[in-house]
């Protein structure tokens, strides 16, 4: 194995920005305790131990109340660390799952009943080694009558070759990411405008407007990520989510620090209503259903 990395700030700030009663950190991760839950033999990174109690002690000190957990891809289809980490959260986490389309129903149902409300495909060439369309649309069919959503994660440049497979989705569909677009072509740029006709396409397509750390090459402030991604959430408001992408996977070499990502929200999100939609409204319709109420 090689060298375990860390890629999450230790002594993160206390951000300036206090979100709304309720807030969900809407897409994070966790990695092992690896003791417990090995990593995939096809992981490509192997991080250190960043477990539901480091993760719970940030979503505190940011002034969060909830976690969506998407399955990290070092852990491969084997949902073992999420649904723990789900587990410990006392009723405040759900989680997206990574699975084998082979998996039985059993197994499926199973998830649902350990807090998984959608599955991820992931199309990184650099992050999985095979990414069969077919079978993920048979995944998505088969998790239909759970009521769960197919989480899509992407970048830009294959866009148009994945439209087709996009489109035969029957699921509701959230990108990661918003693809991954060039942030420095501005928000009326190519990659841009093309992530915003596939919106268009479907009112069923929503977005994670996340990771200024990963597609604003400028660094912080990000003043260029801001710019592009607050014409989506005026224009998507209510297909739009956040989190942190803690303990951010791959970004060792250029760590973020949390406090500042959430004082970004403000700049994507300036009025209350937005805030709101994106940090409550919108994750608590889609994995709270049954406790979710819409703010006028």
């Amino acid at each position: 194995m090689s060298e375990r990395i860390i890629s999450w700030t230790t002594d993160p700030s206390v951000p300036q920005f206090t979100p709304p009663p309720g807030a969900v950190d809407a897409h994070c991760h966790v990695f092992g305790p690896m003791a417990q839950f090995p990593f995939s033999p096809k992981a490509k990174y192997f991080p250190q131990d960043a477990g539901p109690d480091k993760l719970f002690a940030l979503r505190d000190q940011l002034g969060f109340s909830r976690n969506v957990i998407v399955q990290a891809s070092c852990h491969g289809t084997d949902n073992g660390a999420t649904l723990h980490a789900i587990a410990q959260s006392e009723g405040k986490a759900r989680g997206v799952a990574v699975v084998n389309p082979a998996i039985s129903d059993r197994e499926l149902e199973t998830l649902h009943q350990g807090g998984i409300r959608g599955v991820r495909f992931n199309f990184l060439k650099r992050l999985v080694d095979d990414a069969p369309k077919d079978r993920f649309l048979e995944i998505a069919r088969r998790i239909q009558p759970l009521g769960w959503h197919v989480v899509i994660y992407f970048e830009a440049d294959i866009l148009g070759e994945l439209r087709p497979f996009i489109d035969a989705i029957p699921t509701l569909v959230v990108v990661d990411h918003m693809g991954r677009p060039d942030i420095s072509q501005g928000p009326a740029g190519r990659d841009m405008m093309a992530f915003r006709a596939l919106l268009d396409s479907r009112d069923d397509i929503w977005t994670k407007v996340t990771c200024p750390d990963r597609l604003d090459p400028k660094g912080p402030p990000w003043n260029d990520f801001a710019r592009c991604v607050a014409p989506l959430v005026a224009d998507y408001q209510d297909r739009v989510l956040w989190g942190t992408d803690w303990p951010h996977p791959n970004m060792e070499k250029a760590i973020p620090d949390d406090g500042e990502l959430v004082d970004m929200i403000p700049r994507i999100a300036p009025s209350a209503e937005l805030q709101r939609k994106l940090l409550v409204d919108n994750p608590m319709r889609l994995y709270w259903p049954e406790e979710a109420t819409i703010s006028d």
